[in-house]
């Protein structure tokens, strides 16, 4: 485990500790496209964006009972669902832990999306963009 997992030691940055490589859904996202994208165990927020710019993210508990057909972006909402790039690691991570939130979305004065940051399920750290890759490789 390198120092950009635990949150404390040499200072990581949450810049530092967020994954670059998270998974984009356009602004035209249905609910049921929504539904089955956080169907996956590994996917606890939807990040829906538009030229970079973060419009909303989503959860599957937005969408109980909403219907599939819908535009998913009427359910989303970025209030305490974002953070800044230069926010206190050690703090944000302690805040994650206690309120079980487990992902963030990183982004800039400006709306920008920068990146995600996930907490693992292990709470002893974040993910990376290295270990979501080798997930992800077959076999």
């Amino acid at each position: 485990m390198g120092s950009e997992d635990r949150p404390g030691t040499g200072a990581p940055t949450i810049r530092e500790a967020m994954i670059r490589a998270a998974r984009l859904h356009p602004l035209d996202t249905t609910v049921a496209e929504a539904s089955a994208a956080l169907a996956n165990p590994h996917v606890h927020l939807l990040l829906l964006v538009e030229d970079r710019i973060l419009h909303g993210t989503l959860t599957t508990g937005d969408l109980t009972g909403a219907p599939g057909p819908l535009p998913a972006l009427r359910y989303a909402r970025l209030a305490g669902r974002t953070i800044a790039a230069d926010a206190d690691l050690a703090l944000v991570h302690a805040e994650m832990i206690s309120s079980g939130r487990r992902r963030l979305a990183v982004v800039d004065s400006q709306g920008a999306l920068l990146g995600l940051l996930c907490l693992k399920a292990s709470r002893t750290g974040f993910c990376t963009d290295q270990g979501i890759a080798a997930r992800a490789r077959p076999g």
